[in-house]
């Protein structure tokens, strides 16, 4: 396998909240490789902004290592931490918010530009700011270049966002609900956009989503990483997750997703959940902060040990669950888990 883009060792984040730490990751390790598609899911505060804020640099960790190209980010400086800046790139989930109100399409791009010295005259800024506005569709580009942000649909100011990710060349972009804010009829025509942007410049995509389903059309052929709480509860190659689910939370995730088909909808199995409370960042549950509300909760197990992103028997991916990844002991319970599954 080649080496890593990026790589997140046994990564921590807390946020002081008067004299209280909130723990927002725990443990997370993941890996990016080039031009690979990787989705992060989850609901709302599981972590998953903090995540790709850390993969890019925006944030710093608590704990643990980030590295990039095989090396510690705390080692780079001058040249080197710039050009590690500018290789990871993020397009936040507001375009309205993320681009100056006050500054046309073309001044937003140029800034970049000029800034990491990308051009050297003004006919080839002209030229290059063209180039970006067609490669995320926005054609012809002389009926955008001079309008305001507040001028543009949201489906073009979130490409303007993406053009703008692309003014320095990265090697990554981390897509952070980069489509939950345009009309649903031009989702598909972004995420196809982005493929092909993947394809087209060797770029790796980090892509946060809470819808499942959307991760499973945007990234059949890469990864999804599954949190809960701050943690990773479930990564794998995208078949598998969705088609064999291991970790109770992702099932839960998976059954709520509704049919095409009303039928197909109306006689879906819905997991029932113990509790529909999800707990508070500050009374994380001891142990898998999951067992409060699943159905397969082992007393004196899962609330009393926290389980490790491992291998599971029966599975080609990894998940957080002991039950499923204790050997013989538990073995009996993992045969019944997987029988009920299935």
């Amino acid at each position: 396998m080649s080496q890593p883009l990026v790589e997140l060792r046994h990564v921590d984040r807390s946020f002081k909240q008067g004299r209280v730490m909130i723990p927002v990751l725990q443990d997370i390790n993941l890996t990016v490789a080039p031009n690979e598609i990787l989705c992060l899911v989850g609901e709302s505060g599981c972590g998953k902004t903090t995540t790709g804020k850390i993969i890019v640099g925006l944030l710093s960790q608590s704990a643990g290592d980030v590295l990039y190209q095989g090396r510690p980010v705390g080692e780079f400086r001058g040249k080197e931490r710039s050009a590690y800046r500018r290789a990871l790139q993020i397009v936040h989930q507001d375009p309205f918010a993320s681009l100056n109100s006050a500054h046309t399409i073309g001044q937003i791009l140029s800034y970049p530009l000029k800034r990491h010295k990308m051009v050297h005259s003004r006919a080839e800024l002209r030229r290059r700011i063209w180039e970006l506005l067609t490669l995320v569709d926005l054609t012809p580009p002389g009926d955008v270049v001079n309008k305001f942000p507040h001028q543009l649909s949201g489906g073009q100011r979130q490409r303007v966002s993406i053009a703008r990710a692309l003014t320095v060349e990265p090697k990554l972009i981390v897509a952070d609900e980069a489509v939950s804010m345009v009309d649903v009829s031009i989702r598909v025509s972004l995420l196809k956009m982005m493929h092909r942007l993947r394809d087209q410049l060797n770029l790796a995509i980090v892509f946060i989503t809470h819808d499942l389903a959307l991760a499973k059309y945007f990234a059949w052929e890469g990864r999804i990483g599954v949190m809960y709480l701050g943690r990773m509860v479930e990564l794998g190659p995208t078949p598998d997750v969705i088609v064999n689910p291991a970790h109770p939370y992702t099932r839960a995730l998976i059954s709520a997703i509704p049919e095409a088909d009303p039928e197909l909808t109306r006689r879906k199995e819905r997991m029932i959940l113990r509790s529909e409370d999800i707990p508070s960042l500050t009374e994380i549950p001891a142990g898998c902060a999951f067992h409060p509300r699943c159905p397969f909760f082992v007393p004196g197990l899962c609330d009393s040990r926290v389980p490790p992103l491992a291998d599971a028997e029966g599975f080609r991916h990894q998940v957080a669950c002991l039950p499923l990844t204790q050997g013989d002991a538990l073995r009996e319970y993992g045969d019944a888990f997987r029988e009920e599954q299935s």
